[in-house]
């Protein structure tokens, strides 16, 4: 029985512990990149570093206030036209808006049209009704003046 979970042991720590398999290729990496490759980095950043100084001194140029000055000139004619750009676009905008608060108060002017002539015809309709029965109050009175008046 010993011997039994003694092996099952075994095959446990084979299937489930891989500290064993990772750490051989920790080893390997270790070995592959300071041994095999003999600082192969370490000379790159070291003639970099050398190249670097040699072609300052090669592509600094000698006249930088000339420069400058044609950078700051650059520079200033890009603004120009940024700000213009920024002008036609405030323009347009307002262009854009101007011909929407034409169209609202199309809109409103139309509605307010048709407002009036609603209240419009409900007056004239008032008003019909007002001399109809004036007309009809009137003829009413003009019987009775004709049933009192000896002619």
């Amino acid at each position: 029985m010993d011997k039994i979970t003694k092996d099952v042991g075994d095959i446990q720590s084979r299937l489930f512990d891989h500290r064993p398999v990772i750490n051989a290729e920790i080893h390997y990496f270790v070995r592959e990149f300071e041994e095999k490759r003999g600082h192969r980095e370490s000379r790159l950043l070291e003639n970099l570093n050398k190249m670097v100084p040699e072609a300052n001194e090669q592509m600094l140029p000698t006249d930088l206030e000339g420069m400058l000055s044609d950078v700051v000139k650059r520079l200033e004619a890009a603004n120009h036209m940024a700000e213009r750009v920024q002008q036609r676009e405030l323009e347009a905008q307002q262009s854009t808006q101007l011909q929407g608060n034409m169209e609202r108060l199309k809109d409103e002017w139309a509605d307010f049209l048709k407002e009036q002539q609603r209240l419009k015809e409900e007056v004239d309709e008032e008003h019909a009704k007002a001399v109809g029965q004036l007309s009809t109050q009137y003829s009413e009175k003009k019987k009775d003046l004709a049933k009192f008046s000896p002619l």
